[in-house]
């Protein structure tokens, strides 16, 4: 039964690169050489997030974007299946292997290096009136949302890797964790941004709530390990800035169950899905770390000294980036043809 979503996915990944190949050269052809049916030939996409049903629109830069945001979607597909846990041979529960767990972040920035193309290269060919009528879906703020979640998703199953080998030290795993938030931020803040778009509910709303989740949980990280780092310290600022950051990290621990719940239940409802990854680790021990380096330090100093903000999250340059893709060159044969006319 394994075997049946691989192959589903191989057969519409196989259609899909078929598609795109011969779409490519006709695509190319329209839009690069100025041929008289670029703005002709009508293009229909069904969408996913606006509230209309479809969008058709006769430019052939709207459907290069449509195909580069389809490529984008299947390759975050693709790094879903690969994280999904499998039955082992050896009989133990159901795991993700590390080369599994690797293949989703090379596919991750690959789906990025799609959408960023799409920003970069693409929308730049559409006039800007035309670019008012794209669908929700295309909007640059939806595609830059979307590239920065596949970079922190990338993110988050390094650190799920990190926190399973002995040999990442906690500078390691803080500063993933801390990049995380980076990609987070940077993903909601381009969904806010969009002033013209009101997502009230459908899948719209539902992936902002999903941004919004994931940005709370990155927090919750980031001050656990930044906590632990600074209650290595000797002195008693250092142990009164761990405390404050553990106690900050337990309570985006709890507003992130709380943010699950609101996307699980915004409609389409889909059900809470089980913790794994680093969140399976951080979830039992962010409670009880908080808890027991609470006592301790309040044993030692008073509790004037401890109770304090949260202390600022180191600012880590990002390591990820999106895969730098660009559009297949114009074949030479279209050039020569173009020269003959």
């Amino acid at each position: 039964m394994e075997v049946l979503p691989w192959l589903i996915f191989f057969v519409l990944w196989r259609t899909t690169y078929l598609y795109c190949w011969v779409w490519w050269r006709m695509l190319l052809e329209l839009s690069y050489t100025g041929s008289q049916l670029k703005d002709k030939i009508r293009f229909v996409w069904v969408n996913q997030e606006d509230d209309v049903g479809e969008t058709a629109m006769t430019n052939a830069w709207y459907e290069v974007l449509s195909v580069l945001h389809l490529m984008a979607v299947i390759c975050l597909s693709l790094a879903n299946l690969l994280l999904l846990p499998k039955t082992s041979t050896d009989g133990y529960q159901p795991r993700v292997s590390e080369e599994s767990r690797r293949s989703s972040v090379d596919v991750f920035l690959r789906a990025a290096g799609y959408l960023d193309c799409a920003i970069q290269h693409v929308l730049p060919q559409i006039p800007q009136d035309l670019r008012r009528d794209l669908p929700e879906d295309l909007a640059e703020g939806v595609l830059k949302a979307l590239s920065m979640q596949a970079l922190g998703q990338g993110v988050d199953i390094q650190l799920g890797m990190a926190i399973d080998s002995p040999k990442a030290t906690l500078a390691v795993k803080r500063r993933l964790a801390c990049e995380m938030v980076k990609y987070w931020h940077q993903s909601t803040q381009a969904h806010d941004n969009i002033s013209q778009l009101h997502f009230s509910d459908g899948w719209g709303k539902k992936h902002q709530l999903f941004v919004k989740w994931k940005y709370v949980e990155a927090k919750a990280a980031a001050y656990y390990y930044h906590g632990l780092i600074l209650d290595e310290g000797k002195t008693e600022k250092s142990h009164g800035m761990a405390v404050a950051a553990l106690q900050a990290a337990e309570e985006f621990l709890k507003e992130s169950k709380k943010a699950c719940a609101a996307f699980n239940l915004m409609p389409p409802i889909s059900r809470i899905p089980p913790l794994w990854g680093s969140m399976k680790y951080l979830s039992e021990k962010i409670p009880k770390d908080a808890s027991s380096k609470v006592k301790i330090n309040r044993d030692l100093y008073s509790q004037e000294r401890i109770l304090q903000t949260a202390p600022t999250l180191p600012d880590f340059a990002l390591a990820l980036k999106p895969d730098d893709y660009q559009l297949p060159p114009l074949d030479a044969s279209w050039k020569k043809e173009d020269n003959c006319q």
